[in-house]
């Protein structure tokens, strides 16, 4: 009698469903924080519609849940009080003088600075 068994390689496992689920759950993880990145790198978050005209230019804390601040609204300087439950508008200040950046004395910003560096690298 000549019997011939086969053995069976057991085919290869491609991963625990833990390992599997670890892994999409990182994947997702990552695409989330790229996407936020993104999305801070080119100014889409933290923009609103209705804040346009609107600056705050300087605010102070008068106790745990009350502070002073003075916005700045297209022609006028508002001097409002903030507590957690109301606004008031405690003076009204005129426009803030416009000052001009034009001046030589100035030291250049950094992106200037390092574009120039990067400019003459480049011809060397």
């Amino acid at each position: 009698m000549n019997t011939q068994a086969t053995v069976s390689q057991p085919s290869a496992v491609p991963g625990s469903p833990l390992l599997q689920v670890s892994g999409a759950l990182l994947g997702i993880i990552a695409f989330i924080l790229i996407a936020a990145w993104l999305a801070k790198r080119v100014g889409l978050a933290g923009k609103t519609a209705g804040a346009r005209g609107l600056k705050l230019c300087a605010s102070t804390s008068l106790g745990p849940r009350e502070r002073v601040v003075i916005v700045e609204v297209d022609d006028a300087r508002l001097v409002l009080g903030v507590t957690a439950s109301q606004i008031n508008l405690l003076h009204t200040l005129p426009p803030a003088p416009v000052v001009d950046d034009s001046r030589t004395d100035v030291a250049p910003d950094f992106q200037s600075v390092m574009k120039s560096l990067l400019k003459r690298s480049g011809r060397s």
